[in-house]
């Protein structure tokens, strides 16, 4: 099996890399089969990033903190582990945000796309599904769509709800909105599109962010999955992402 192997900069990632590395050869990920991620969750999802393009399945492994999208850590029987995997595949948010001037920049994020004040006035947001005007002034201090692998990241913070894998929704969740007061977000079919305006830019300045790719000064920004791009992880069996969602749920 060709692996390619990739680790975060921290001294236990790098001590794993090398051992790994003379255990079971490092390859080009141009030409491998396989990548083998050691890090945290941050890492993974610079990884994820890095990778979606060469669509290589990813078997991480944890030698971050939480490690909720790694395997747990051991030289031993590698080849055997990754055979045996689950595999989740995962469809990215798209972003498109627009500026003043009418320029735009796109971005995928795996956990969420969040839209958030810059400045100590509340944003004023409207937010729009399919074309049709839902919150016609939301002031808040920001707004995040999750996808179910990121409703346990931000979105749970932030009091959003979780979705399993799979479940082909997504969360619109709002970040301390003071008006309207009632309003918690909703659930929302992973088909719909979403878009923000920001409606007074110039004296509430909002900035936009997917994953760790961070836009200032936005308009406006929609949102969507892209079916068209996927990840592939893997996962030892019973501690799949699925089962770790689950848990999340139970948590006390």
């Amino acid at each position: 099996m060709k692996i390619a192997f990739v680790a975060s900069p921290s001294p236990p990632a790098l001590e794993a890399l090398s051992k790994l590395s003379d255990r079971y050869g490092n390859h080009d990920p141009a030409n491998a089969e396989i990548l083998v991620a050691l890090g945290g969750d941050g890492f993974m999802l610079q990884a994820m990033h890095a990778n979606m393009h060469r669509r290589l399945p990813i078997y991480g492994m944890n030698r971050g903190t939480i490690g909720f999208l790694l395997n747990e850590h051991s030289e031993e029987t590698l080849i055997e582990r990754i055979e045996a995997a689950q595999v989740v595949v995962l469809n990215p948010l798209s972003m498109r945000s627009i500026d003043g001037a009418g320029d735009t920049q796109e971005a995928h994020a795996f956990n969420e796309v969040s839209l958030l004040r810059q400045t100590r006035q509340a944003a004023h947001l409207r937010v729009s599904i399919d074309g049709r005007t839902r919150i016609d002034c939301l002031t808040c201090d920001g707004c995040l769509v999750a996808t179910p692998a990121g409703s346990t990241a931000y979105n749970l913070s932030a009091h959003g709800p979780i979705l399993p894998i799979g479940s082909g929704v997504v969360a619109l969740t709002p970040i301390s909105a003071f008006r309207p007061r009632r309003w918690r977000g909703a659930v929302l079919q992973e088909n719909v599109r979403i878009r923000f305006e920001v409606l007074d830019p110039g004296k509430r300045p909002v900035s936009a962010v997917a994953d760790d790719f961070e836009v200032r000064d936005v308009a406006a920004v929609e949102v969507s999955v892209d079916h068209d791009a996927e990840m592939r992880l893997l996962f030892d069996p019973g501690h799949n992402l699925e089962e770790r969602i689950l848990n999340e749920q139970f948590v006390p």
